[in-house]
């Protein structure tokens, strides 16, 4: 039986430019979004659980996210998980709510944002070659098994390498789009 598999493939690559525009949205810049907080794991109940299960995330203002804590009990554990996530946010507690304003943004966070924008996108992009080698790997494997000839080969090849080539320029649009929004806010 065959193992190349096209639409496996495309699947896995487009699950990393899903991962990439979830790291891209938990980028800052400079407008209030509950993505921001998405990596925040909280310590309660002795156990590590993502904020959004223990609060509920608003942005009641474009400039301000809003916290509420459904217990009142875990209001310092949030507060301390958001001091310590390094977003440069600075938690206010306002009964049993947590405001956080979210600051200008600097020249040079911008310039360092724009950096892991890059990053993320290079990830992303190593991440679809890595997919684009295993499925050279299943048709190399399929030629030797002889399930497929030579010029089925080729086109398989040339089929992977066209759907790699969209899914990085997609990645790269994606990227320069979120490097364009961070330094022109």
């Amino acid at each position: 039986m065959a193992q190349y598999d096209k639409s496996g493939l495309e699947k896995r690559m487009k699950a990393s430019l899903e991962a990439l525009r979830h790291d891209l949205s938990g980028l800052r810049t400079g407008r209030a979004n509950t993505a921001l907080l998405d990596s925040i794991t909280v310590e309660v109940y002795g156990a590590k659980m993502p904020l959004n299960q223990v609060a509920t995330v608003s942005v009641p203002e474009p400039r301000m996210l809003s916290i509420q804590v459904w217990d009142k009990g875990n209001i310092q554990p949030v507060e301390k998980a958001v001091r310590s996530a390094g977003l440069g946010l600075n938690p206010m507690i306002d009964g049993a709510n947590i405001r956080l304003p979210i600051p200008d943004l600097t020249e040079e966070r911008r310039k360092e944002l724009a950096k892991l924008t890059g990053q993320f996108a290079e990830k992303a992009r190593i991440a679809i070659r890595n997919v684009r080698r295993d499925g050279m790997d299943d048709i190399k494997a399929d030629e030797n098994k002889k399930e497929i000839g030579e010029d089925d080969k080729k086109r398989l090849e040339t089929e992977v390498q066209k759907l790699t080539d969209q899914m990085i320029e997609e990645a790269d649009k994606l990227s320069s789009a979120k490097e364009q929004e961070i330094l022109t806010q």
